[in-house]
């Protein structure tokens, strides 16, 4: 199986005087990039420039930005401010506290 590489050619940039290369939005559309917020990894490769897009967010922990669990940090938070914590030096006085609160 020979390895194919798909190219399309979507025009000519210019390199402004500050190093500022603005990507069109027609190569935006055809990568499904965003247009806001996107970061890229530059990659000098055999004399091209590779843009490789990246996350900031480290793989396996997508999870702990889903606004469900935003929600859950906020609220918190908000305890541990408002003083509504308790902590214990024993997990025999966490369970008695716990079964405290089934009166």
């Amino acid at each position: 199986m020979s390895n194919v590489v798909s190219r399309k050619s979507f025009g000519d940039i210019l390199m402004k005087s500050n190093v500022t290369l603005t990507i069109s939005k027609e190569v935006c559309i055809a990568l499904q990039l965003e247009d806001k917020g996107e970061i890229f990894e530059m990659i000098v490769e055999d004399g091209r420039i590779v843009l490789e897009p990246k996350s900031l967010i480290p793989e396996g922990e997508e999870w702990y930005w889903t606004e469900e669990w935003q929600t859950g940090e906020r609220e918190a938070s908000e305890d541990i401010k408002a003083g509504r914590i308790s902590s214990f030096n024993s997990l025999e006085n966490l369970l008695k506290d716990l079964n405290s609160d089934e009166d």
